[in-house]
């Protein structure tokens, strides 16, 4: 068995020091964003750092600084496509500003269970927190328990304006093909997103002269889509029934499209449907779903922003991407 070789000590700041031809308190100012530092000699001491492999100590940082570098992220279920890309598109704005996350997962809906991951993330030392797929409820607790903590959500404020944009343009563009009668899936009636998102779909409802059809609402997976399919094929086979179903999320609309099939109702001949959200699975649907698209790694950006007390640009406005989901309605 070969003889293990001594690995060399890590490197230090006066290793960067030297080799930046700066003082250890110039390399010091450099790692914690002290102002007043030229350009060129903070490239030159990022430089040397990445040379040497130098690996910032944040404990010991957080003793100097009095800030981890850390942003707490308390997330819902990573299993759905909405908090899984909002997590990894936090992480990388987080990254993009110098700092990292560290996540807790909660109920969204359940106090006690926001509260607890907050107060986990707190003891790490985390910088601020920012809270995915919120309940209205448990954020406002949670902002009332936390009076001294920077805390914000992904899209509430401003990012809930685009979430209603999203939601009108899925509607607009069922009323561009002619239908007049178009029915609405809705998220679970305490998320945030989901209130945004069907307030939107009302508001293109009522800009278009038209009285809102039937409404559902699920727990954003494919199953709860499926399971309420024969609920909507029968009001498709009513009377004066839908001719087109604008729904809150791509995964439901993936599970209605599937059972609707199993009812015997083809889409689009018999009944359109629309998506939110643009899941990449989306166009390899069948057949492929007519969605909305947000600027996630925008929205993150303004979270980290909103946190970090600092400017970001406004995420670019949602997108309609038209699929073969959508036709005019059955003759």
């Amino acid at each position: 068995m070969p003889e293990a070789v001594p690995s060399s000590p890590p490197a230090g700041i006066r290793d960067v020091a030297r080799a930046a031809g700066v003082s250890t308190q110039t390399v010091s100012r450099v790692i914690n964003e002290r102002p007043n530092i030229r350009p060129e000699t903070r490239d030159r001491v990022l430089a040397a750092m990445a040379e040497l492999g130098y690996r910032v100590n944040n404990a010991a940082r957080a003793l100097g600084t009095r800030t981890t570098r850390t942003l707490g992220v308390i997330a819902s279920d990573a299993t759905l496509y909405g908090p899984a890309i909002g997590i990894a598109a936090l992480d990388a704005a987080a990254r993009d500003a110098g700092r990292w996350i560290a996540t807790a997962y909660a109920d969204a809906v359940d106090e006690a269970s926001v509260r607890d991951a907050a107060d986990r993330l707190l003891g790490q030392g985390v910088d601020g927190l920012i809270v995915l797929a919120p309940h209205a409820a448990t954020l406002t607790a949670l902002v009332d328990a936390h009076p001294g903590v920077a805390i914000t959500a992904l899209h509430t404020g401003s990012g809930a304006a685009r979430q209603e944009e999203g939601a009108a343009l899925a509607v607009a563009h069922l009323v561009a093909l002619g239908h007049s009668r178009i029915a609405r899936m809705s998220g679970p009636e305490e998320w945030l997103e989901a209130q945004s998102r069907d307030v939107g779909a009302l508001r293109a409802l009522a800009e278009a002269g038209l009285t809102p059809g039937p409404r559902w609402s699920g727990d954003w997976t494919a199953a709860a889509g499926a399971a309420l399919a024969a609920d909507v094929a029968a009001a498709v086979r009513a009377p004066d029934g839908p001719t087109a179903i604008a729904v809150a999320n791509d995964q439901m609309a993936l599970g209605l499209v599937a059972g609707l099939r199993e009812a015997g109702l083809a889409v689009p001949a018999d009944v359109s449907v629309t998506g939110f959200d643009d899941n990449p699975d989306a166009a390899f649907y069948s057949p492929a779903l007519t969605t909305v698209g947000l600027d996630l790694v925008g929205e993150a950006r303004r979270a980290v922003a909103g946190v970090l007390g600092s400017d970001a640009p406004e995420p670019a406005a949602p997108r309609l991407v038209a699929r073969a989901s959508t036709a005019a309605p059955p003759a």
